[in-house]
């Protein structure tokens, strides 16, 4: 059991919060995305927000895992990551200090996608993004024209600067991720280090002057979601 408040923001879109450890929160955003499901009787768009660290894309992989469980090819993950500017653009426009900001993401193209995938009924080919090599990867994966729940998982999708704002709309239904700031500057520390490929000063520098900015960027833009989830982790 949980529990769940209403909260009303500013612009008058209420809010379900709810406090949930990672299980039960995929379970929570599976059942309510059947329930949207249901109702509409076409494919829908699952939005599933947050700062980085926060959990997005493993929550994103347990709630497609949950879903296929039930019934088999009924969801997909649609990975805002693949949207980054190539390695070799952000060099050229002197943005790769800043990789990661709204600013370092081919935004445009992204939510041209979102709406491609609303009404697709054929095969749409997605790029994807590795972590071994820092960089985006072209066509990684074909969403199937007959998927009806799409998950999509990403920092930035429902802030209000253009064109970002356009994907609220799209979406049927949008969860945001709460972890706490020291958590998530925890969580990054160990990311980068993992990968190996940074040195300890760099990690440190970029986890402070462009994670952990953007995570603040991030939780303003939560009150749009239709789910705040305040996930009950300690690291």
């Amino acid at each position: 059991m949980h529990a769940s408040q209403n909260h009303q923001n500013q612009s008058g879109h209420m809010q379900d919060r709810l406090s949930l450890a990672p299980e039960a929160a995929a379970q929570e955003i599976a059942l309510r995305s059947l329930s949207v499901a249901a109702h509409k009787r076409q494919r829908i768009l699952v939005g599933i927000a947050g700062g980085p660290g926060s959990g997005k894309s493993t929550l994103a992989a347990d709630v497609i895992g949950l879903l296929n469980d039930r019934i088999d090819g009924s969801a997909a993950r649609v990975p805002m990551d693949g949207f980054h500017m190539k390695q070799a653009k952000l060099e050229a426009e002197e943005l790769e200090a800043h990789k990661g900001a709204p600013q370092t993401f081919e935004a445009d193209a992204f939510v041209q996608l979102l709406k491609t995938l609303k009404s697709a009924r054929s095969p749409v080919s997605v790029p994807g993004y590795s972590r071994r090599i820092e960089d985006v990867v072209p066509n990684a994966f074909t969403i199937a024209g007959n998927v009806p729940i799409l998950v999509v998982e990403g920092n930035y999708l429902l802030l209000d600067t253009p064109p970002w704002n356009e994907i609220p709309g799209i979406l049927d239904l949008s969860f945001f991720l709460h972890v706490s700031p020291d958590v998530t500057r925890a969580r990054l520390l160990r990311r980068h280090a993992e990968h190996g490929r940074f040195q300890p000063d760099w990690i440190e520098r970029h986890v402070e002057k462009v994670d952990m900015v953007n995570y603040e960027a991030v939780e303003a833009s939560s009150p749009h979601a239709d789910v705040r989830i305040d996930l009950k982790v300690e690291r």
